[in-house]
């Protein structure tokens, strides 16, 4: 399946049994010799009432991730045309908080994505901030950027042009920079007008991808704090574009955008 282009394998082990390993799933991964995919996605029995799965996420290096916004946007289109979701909101337990989401029509489909976190220590990030954002020092040149937390650690730089953004160079560097003791997916972002941006992320584990749904959130979260985009924002990413608002009553972050199947099979 895809989110935007944003590629999953999706593993539905609610009724049968499959050994994974972080050998396996890099096995799986490799675009030449298995499947191919950004993530993989495991659908797992629920373990608590009013959950239609609990959802385990993979990076295509064998690394766990938290959270996967288009993967679970994938998660709810293979539910409903399962049968196992209708119209109606419902629920699945992700590897950090309980998601919940609605199948607004066949291909679309809006999650919850939560309340952004933005105090260091829940991003993580041992670092502090300074006026509202962060400095760090890479390659002998200082760089300013945002943190937070969308269920995974999020660092957001604010860009002219995010085609020119130095993506391939200040990612990994981000990534996986002892300040973010977790490691982090790293956004680029162009703000348009304050209802459109366009973004690049490098995500923590799996590079630079055609679209990141919750690097998407991170980078509209940094952004209405900084009182640089309004409360309904394009997300264009070279994948495609998602719809990000923010409840009104909560101040939860939500998500809409499509989920596609591109083929079926079985892995022995």
């Amino acid at each position: 399946m895809h989110g935007n282009g944003n590629d999953f394998v999706l593993l539905d082990l609610r009724e049968q049994s499959f050994d994974l390993g972080e050998e396996r799933v890099r096995m799986i991964a490799d675009r030449h010799r298995g499947v191919g995919f950004d993530q993989l996605l495991v659908l797992q029995p629920a373990d608590s009432a009013g959950a239609l799965a609990r959802i385990e996420i993979w990076n295509s290096d064998g690394s766990r991730a938290e959270q996967c916004g288009n993967g679970m946007r994938c998660i709810g289109e293979y539910l409903r045309r399962r049968g196992d979701a209708g119209d109606q909101p419902f629920n699945v337990i992700g590897p950090v908080d309980t998601i919940r989401m609605t199948c607004v029509a066949p291909g679309q489909v809006s999650v919850d994505m939560g309340l952004p976190r933005f105090e260091p220590a829940q991003v993580p990030t041992s670092l502090s901030p300074a006026d509202g954002e962060y400095h760090l020092q890479v390659d002998g040149s200082d760089h300013r950027f945002g943190a937070v937390s969308m269920g995974n650690p999020h660092a957001v730089f604010r860009v002219d042009h995010v085609a020119t953004a130095p993506v391939a160079l200040l990612g990994p560097a981000i990534s996986h920079h002892p300040a973010f003791p977790e490691g982090c997916n790293v956004g680029f972002a162009e703000v348009v007008d304050e209802g459109r941006i366009r973004l690049r992320v490098f995500e923590r584990g799996a590079a630079e991808t055609a679209a990141c749904g919750s690097g998407a959130c991170a980078a509209v979260a940094v952004l209405q704090r900084a009182g640089q985009v309004g409360d309904t924002v394009e997300v264009v990413q070279s994948g495609g574009t998602l719809i990000i608002g923010r409840h009104a009553d909560t101040g939860a972050i939500e998500m809409t955008g499509p989920a596609a199947y591109v083929f079926e099979g079985t892995i022995e």
